[in-house]
């Protein structure tokens, strides 16, 4: 099993920064990418961001330019930096990890998701 851990969310104001970290542990032999998603009650599961383990990265069109995601190969952790927070990104974030399944495609494994709200 693979488990993705998220570091804790917390208010912040709009307009500001906000810096969330995801460690995965468990047995990791290897690690296709790692990236965010983010889901509203009711709606589906989102990405946000992900980084491949070549360090190649994408973004939904809503926050690109203003968030960044980076990742440590050594720590297989990664980060989200959201800059210029908007009351519209106010939702739970999760943090997974991809590895390679038997047939060859990606495999996500969840964390539990943390909450990031944004004040206007």
């Amino acid at each position: 099993q693979v488990r993705p851990v998220e570091s804790w969310g917390g208010l912040v104001q709009a307009g500001g920064s906000f810096r969330l970290s995801c460690a995965a542990s468990g047995s990791i032999f290897r690690i296709n990418y790692m990236g965010w998603y983010r889901q509203a009650p009711g709606k589906q599961r989102d990405m946000v961001a992900i980084i491949t383990s070549e360090g190649s990265t994408n973004y939904a069109d809503s926050v690109k330019d203003r968030f960044t995601i980076s990742g440590d190969n050594a720590k297989d952790t990664v980060y989200l930096q959201m800059n210029s927070l908007k009351p519209e990104d106010t939702t739970v974030y999760y943090c997974t990890v991809i590895v390679p399944d038997h047939f060859g495609y990606g495999m996500n494994y969840w964390g539990k998701g943390t909450l990031v709200p944004v004040s206007s």
